[in-house]
């Protein structure tokens, strides 16, 4: 398989507009084009979704063994890019180096050489020998102006890499908001700005270098051996721009599991579809749309009648919040919700337990039994009242805190859940769905 990392030497450098404009180009040739962003980012994979039309996943080394994670890059493409997170040796065992490593992938580098000259070379020289071995064959050298082009190809040349182009300051702006860049459908002209990064992807970098990297085999791996399940029940899937924080991958792993996937909006439906047997509501922005979504009396209702009637249902973060009695936008007005949980929640300074979690059943529930582990992520500056006790959250830097609700029938937390990190909690899920099903089907 033809593949590329494009990594970074630390956020901010502009790895996500160049992966963009990568990404264009390469469409525009008429290349087949599987995209991946390291880590467990949602918005990034979302504006490749859009770019390339589908096929965006996430390749995280936290979550998945080696395994999995060849397992989940082969796919049949022309050419598979890969976006880092951070800079490029940051996050441990969920860096950027490290899936580099495991699937054996080489790596182009992005500087941000404003302000910089000379010391653009010290820069290249320390990560290409920070750790060794490592898999960086060149650099694209971002914000460089064109009078130093020069200086840097000199410098690939003296320190024996590739020199993959520059790309030049420019006025396309990607907004942001708290939790990073907003999504790929509210960018405003998002087409029109992508075509412009396309062509400066033309002008500016070395695609046919990049074209020419090696095809190289996708290191040999096991691949996950699933039950075979004897039904297919129906997930309802909140999406809209209030719940979009999907992993494809997890909703694969679903329909491997033999369920059928009805996406639903908490925002314009009037209900769940009525065959479901189960239900996940993601996270997303609810905070943005605090004041539409009680406007839709018929899906709270709805909502909160199914999951207190034993509807299997995961809520996560967007979702569980949508499920508390009420919820403050970031104006601090209050609009009722759900009302599954009691309180309100309410907007924090500050991002709120950040970062990779493994957690620890208290007590059975409907993912686990007592005493499972689940590894997970959080994200988010919105808080509750009550976060839940139902298992305990550590991180590798010995904190630990208490978090989610659970029972028979639900998971309601903060935490973000990736399936292919502990299949078993899908399959679990899934056959507490096919009971539900039974049940449902008995009572028709």
């Amino acid at each position: 398989m033809k593949r590329l990392l494009i990594a970074g030497t630390g956020s901010g450098c502009g790895k996500t507009t160049i992966t963009c404009a990568v990404l264009k180009a390469l469409t525009e040739r008429g290349f087949l084009v599987n995209s991946f962003k390291c880590g467990p980012d949602y918005l990034d994979t979302m504006m490749h979704d859009r770019i390339i039309s589908g096929s965006a996943r996430n390749l995280d080394s936290f979550f998945c063994d080696d395994d999995t994670l060849c397992y989940l890059l082969d796919k049949t493409c022309d050419i598979a890019v890969i976006e880092g997170v951070m800079g490029f040796y940051d996050g441990a065992e969920g860096s950027t180096y490290s899936v580099s490593e495991i699937t054996e992938t080489p790596v182009i580098l992005t500087i941000d050489c404003k302000g910089m000259s000379d010391s653009i070379g010290a820069i290249m020289q320390g990560f290409l020998n920070f750790r060794i071995p490592n898999r960086i064959v060149g650099f694209i050298f971002n914000r460089l102006p064109e009078k130093l082009i020069p200086l840097a190809k000199h410098l690939c040349d003296e320190l024996h890499t590739e020199y993959f182009g520059c790309f030049p300051k420019n006025s396309i702006i990607l907004e942001s908001r708290h939790l990073g860049l907003v999504t790929a459908q509210e960018i405003r002209d998002f087409d029109e700005k992508m075509h412009q990064l396309g062509e400066l992807a033309e002008n500016y970098l070395c695609l046919e270098k990049m074209l020419s990297l090696p095809n190289l085999p996708v290191p040999a791996y096991q691949k996950l051996i699933l039950p075979k399940l004897h039904a297919s029940p129906v997930i309802a899937v909140a999406k809209d721009r209030a719940f979009c924080f999907l992993y494809r991958e997890n909703l694969e792993l679903l329909k491997q599991l033999g369920c059928e996937i009805k996406y639903f909006s908490p925002l314009k439906d009037e209900e769940i579809p009525e065959d479901a047997d189960g239900l996940i509501l993601c996270g997303g922005y609810p905070e943005l749309y605090a004041e539409r979504l009680p406007e839709n009396i018929s899906m709270l209702t709805d909502i909160r009648q199914k999951i207190k009637s034993g509807l299997p249902c995961i809520a996560e973060c967007g979702g569980f919040l949508y499920l508390h009695e009420s919820l403050k936008n970031q104006e601090g007005k209050s609009f009722p919700m759900a009302g599954i949980f009691p309180g309100e929640c309410y907007k924090m300074r500050k991002l709120q337990r950040f970062g990779y979690i493994t957690m620890t059943a208290e007590q059975d529930n409907l993912l686990c039994q007592k005493g499972g582990i689940i590894r997970a992520h959080e994200f988010h500056y919105w808080e509750s009242p009550d976060c839940g006790t139902a298992f305990i959250a550590h991180k590798k830097d010995g904190r630990s805190w208490k978090c989610c609700h659970v029972s028979d029938s639900l998971y309601a937390g903060f935490p973000h859940l990736y399936f292919y990190a502990n299949p078993e909690i899908a399959v679990q899920f899934v056959h507490k769905c096919v009971v539900y099903q039974s049940e449902r089907k008995e009572t028709q």
